[in-house]
């Protein structure tokens, strides 16, 4: 089992971790990473690792399994032995904009309230597929909302709550192709706003900015014909 940091605090760059194992790939098992790992659309973290003198690029992490994190190599070379400790830092000027895009796509799901049939982000820009027969008809207001939401400089916090309350809630799933992780009794939900203020709550396991004032300014990309009930949203970072 590989303990993700990332969950906790998203601001997280540096961590020490022990290597449990090699997977057959030539991936690195650590029983604590604070590297993210592939999944819901996000990326994984790109960075370094050091031991003992020694160094090697990670291209990005990825899941194993239910609950263990590999980190992957850039390239072929002598991976660290089982059991010894690396200290582990990510590319933090990547992962931020990661961060950032994120955030952005919730407020977008906010401002096209439909179901999101998709989604795919990277560090500066991002999608959403939505069940959308027909285009929306002000990209200019969608654009200005979304903006709006920007400038307020809401709260975006995570919180930790039983399976059951999802189980009672289930409208809080946006996204038809990506369900919450489930299994650990827990469900992650990342809440952008507080109280009255409050905008959004879905289940996530990614990571995201403090605040919406971090995300900068967002520019409404072109919005794709992909089938008779799909429209794609593209955004990017001004």
């Amino acid at each position: 089992m590989t303990e993700r940091l990332y969950r906790e605090d998203s601001y997280l760059r540096d961590a020490m971790g022990r290597v449990l194992e090699h997977t057959p790939e030539g991936g690195i098992v650590l029983d604590r990473t604070v590297f993210y790992a592939k999944g819901g659309g996000q990326p994984g973290d790109s960075g370094r690792i050091d031991w003992q003198g020694q160094s090697l690029i990670i291209a990005t992490a990825v899941p194993v399994g239910d609950d263990a994190v590999a980190l992957v190599p850039a390239e072929p070379a002598p991976l660290p032995p089982v059991g010894v400790q690396v200290s582990q830092h990510i590319d933090w000027e990547r992962r931020h904009r990661i961060m950032r895009v994120h955030t952005a796509l919730h407020l977008l799901s906010v401002v096209i309230p439909l179901p999101v049939t998709g989604g795919s982000i990277s560090a500066g820009s991002g999608r959403l597929d939505f069940a959308m027969p027909e285009p929306p008809e002000d990209r200019e207001a969608i654009e200005q909302t979304l903006n709006d939401l920007v400038d307020r400089d809401l709260v975006v916090r995570a919180d930790w709550v039983d399976e059951e309350v999802l189980d009672a809630t289930p409208e809080l799933v946006r996204t038809m192709s990506v369900r919450p992780p489930r299994g650990s009794g827990r469900v992650r939900l990342v809440r952008i706003g507080e109280g009255a203020g409050q905008v959004d709550l879905q289940p996530c396991g990614g990571t995201h900015v403090a605040r919406t004032g971090e995300i900068g300014t967002i520019r409404l990309g072109k919005i794709e014909n992909k089938g008779r009930q799909n429209r794609r949203v593209n955004i990017s970072l001004g």
